[in-house]
């Protein structure tokens, strides 16, 4: 039978978070195709309204279900996940020099981010299993670094090193919550420093070159330092109430890359300043206060560690993107939560959303 406690403890406040936020994404996806000087991509708002609209309902049917099912199946989902890379390698369509999209029924869908998903679950049911005071020993930290290190050189291989990168880094996050012991933290610290400078001659020409211009963008102004410096003139000429809606001149004339994807924030901070961009960063910040405290509140430690682990995931993304546009990291390819373009992005944060709701709607009820 339905529980009425269901409803009681429905999240409202995270719902209409999420509602302000995906107005505003939609609203500045608008500007970011509309604005420019050749409108052909104007069909992509539409494609996003369809996604947001299949985003929704995978959100509603993700906290439907008991959140504990996730632990049953975490396995079967986390394998489901791999096959897919595996399949992409094989058969993804090759776009912009890189093999990362699968067409499956006339729908091009990136598995990459749907293991995002699959490896915090994973981690959670293997955590929660195992979380103690006294902290993870090196020994029981091989399953889990085994769990991450096979999307993560799938991923690598498409290429997609920064996805594969902020997979560790959301892995790391959650281990660190749970708690690593003194002595193998020292390990892995050792360890890290050690091998990390070395995966520089693993880099292919076009990582380098980021990663250089993120050191200097003024290297190669005209070249690969082109676009974070013309992101940077959009950011600073919205000054602090922005241009106006439709107004920016950077988006309207071109010069921003991939405006309603990495560099869409950018789009926003033109043309509403620094008054609409300190308001899109509260209401981030308003979604991991909520995220957290979920996790706070919960009184098993697979849903602890599983909010945790989503909170980090969107946490990580907001800033890489963010901090993208405005030079603070290198240019990795990072979607901004809600806001950039794409559908598999969309349907993985609003499953996300919906696994929250579905932990804060049961986190004080015992089944």
């Amino acid at each position: 039978m339905f529980d009425r406690r269901l409803v009681q403890y429905f999240d409202w406040g995270l719902l209409c978070l999420t509602l302000i936020i995906s107005f505003i994404g939609l609203l500045t996806l608008y500007s970011a195709v509309s604005a420019g000087i050749s409108t052909p991509q104007k069909v992509l708002h539409a494609r996003q309204l369809i996604w947001y609209g299949l985003g929704f309902i995978a959100m509603i049917i993700s906290f439907l279900f008991h959140y504990k099912a996730l632990e049953r199946w975490s396995g079967v989902f986390y394998l489901f996940c791999i096959l897919l890379l595996i399949a992409v390698l094989f058969f993804g369509r090759y776009i912009g020099g890189s093999r990362r999209w699968l067409t499956i029924f006339s729908i091009s869908i990136q598995p990459s981010e749907l293991v995002k998903i699959a490896v915090i679950i994973a981690l959670a049911k293997y955590y929660s299993n195992l979380a103690k005071t006294t902290g993870l020993k090196l020994k029981e930290l091989l399953i889990p670094c085994l769990l991450i290190a096979i999307p993560f050189i799938l991923i690598v291989k498409q290429p997609d090193l920064g996805t594969a990168m902020l997979i560790v880094l959301i892995a790391a996050s959650i281990t660190c919550f749970v708690k690593i012991e003194k002595r193998t933290l020292i390990y892995i610290i050792t360890f890290c420093g050690i091998t990390v400078p070395s995966v520089w001659f693993f880099l292919k020409d076009y990582q380098k070159q980021r990663i250089l211009t993120f050191l200097n963008p003024d290297r190669d102004p005209l070249g690969t330092g082109y676009h974070i410096i013309q992101s940077k003139i959009a950011i600073g000429s919205g000054m602090l109430y922005g241009k106006g809606f439709l107004k920016g001149t950077q988006n309207a004339f071109s010069f921003l890359p991939e405006e309603h994807t990495d560099f869409i924030f950018s789009v926003l901070a033109e043309e509403w300043g620094f008054t609409g961009s300190v308001l899109l960063l509260f209401a981030f910040l308003m979604l991991i206060i909520c995220g957290l405290n979920i996790a706070y509140g919960c009184r098993d430690s697979f849903g602890t560690i599983l909010a945790v682990g989503i909170t980090t995931m969107l946490t990580w993304e907001i800033f890489i993107n963010i901090g993208m546009v405005a030079g603070i990291v290198p240019v990795v390819g990072i979607p901004l939560p809600f806001i950039s373009y794409g559908g598999s992005s969309l349907l993985t944060v609003m499953i996300s959303i919906g696994i929250l709701m579905n932990i804060s709607m049961r986190r004080f009820m015992h089944q």
